[in-house]
């Protein structure tokens, strides 16, 4: 089994994050909001703050209750103070959540989730503003497995990058398998899109925006990577003999969706993308601070 774990290629983007921080002497304040007890996002906020510490970004959390959550934002995006903001879900987990997203500032969203830049996403627009001299905010997690997949040699170093891939990802939320899903089909692959139900191919570089349904079978017997975040236990998870030899398979799901006997079959297996995430945030807390608040401070 070739595993690639995360660890050494976000350790890259840390060490880089702070070389630029100490280098300019730069004074990043970033806030997280905390409205619930859920053990992941407990968990990713003491990973946001350690991560914090190490690059040299300030990093203060809100620990509120949830009636609390819409004045503490706005509290935020108008604290010139505050550079960056999480928030960490899910708070009500429903319809209220994706809502939130959309009452942060985009020039403080850390992750890049607020619509303002899913929809430069989405229109495949990498530029924020008509002079195209801020790169657009990207979000965290998608970015990450992108970055992941370059250590691999599975993409090109410059152009389309995975022009000429197909590849199949179990995940279709708004947060991140959507997102990857156009992320990769706008730099040149072939993208099949799963969720609960069922498949359909993107391919935004011919042209084709339509959706078209495929069955599971049919997407992983040509797919060149396999990406899963399906974090349920009754996924029937990716067998050895769904996979083309060679496959690069990533989850990133805090369940495993690979069976042991695919994840051996993989021509390189990536268990998890959380520190690659976690160290793209910082790189983002770093890009938002350069475009949208240094000249202020």
């Amino acid at each position: 089994m070739n595993i690639l774990k995360p660890d050494a290629a976000a350790a890259v983007f840390r060490d880089f994050v702070k070389i630029e921080i100490a280098k300019d002497g730069l004074n990043i304040n970033v806030a997280g909001v905390l409205a619930s007890q859920d053990p992941a996002s407990v968990t990713y906020s003491e990973y946001t703050r350690s991560a914090c510490e190490d690059v040299g970004i300030n990093y203060r959390v809100y620990a509120i209750k949830p009636e609390s959550v819409r004045q503490t934002i706005e509290d935020l995006n108008n604290d010139r103070e505050v550079h960056g903001i999480f928030i960490y879900y899910p708070i009500w987990n429903d319809a209220r959540d994706a809502e939130l997203r959309d009452l942060m500032a985009p020039q403080k969203d850390v992750e890049g989730l607020t619509s303002y830049w899913i929809r430069k996403l989405y229109a495949n627009e990498r530029f924020d503003g008509d002079r195209k001299q801020f790169k657009a905010i990207l979000p965290c997690t998608p970015l990450a497995i992108i970055k992941l997949l370059e250590q691999t040699g599975a993409s090109m170093p410059s152009g389309l990058q995975f022009k000429g891939r197909t590849i199949t990802v179990f995940n279709r939320s708004e947060v991140v398998g959507r997102p990857l899903a156009y992320m990769l089909s706008n730099d040149g692959a072939r993208v099949y899109s799963f969720d609960i139900n069922g498949g359909v191919f993107i391919d935004l570089s011919s042209g084709q925006k339509d959706e078209v349904r495929v069955t599971r079978q049919d997407a992983l017997k040509e797919s060149d990577i396999v990406i899963t975040g399906v974090p349920s236990k009754n996924f029937d998870k990716i067998k050895a003999g769904e996979l083309k030899e060679g496959t690069i398979c990533v989850n990133f799901s805090s369940i495993q969706n690979f069976t042991p006997e695919a994840q051996e079959a993989a021509g390189i297996y990536i268990p998890r993308v959380g520190p690659m995430t976690v160290a793209i945030c910082m790189r983002n807390a770093l890009q938002l601070y350069r475009n949208y608040h240094q000249k202020a401070n």
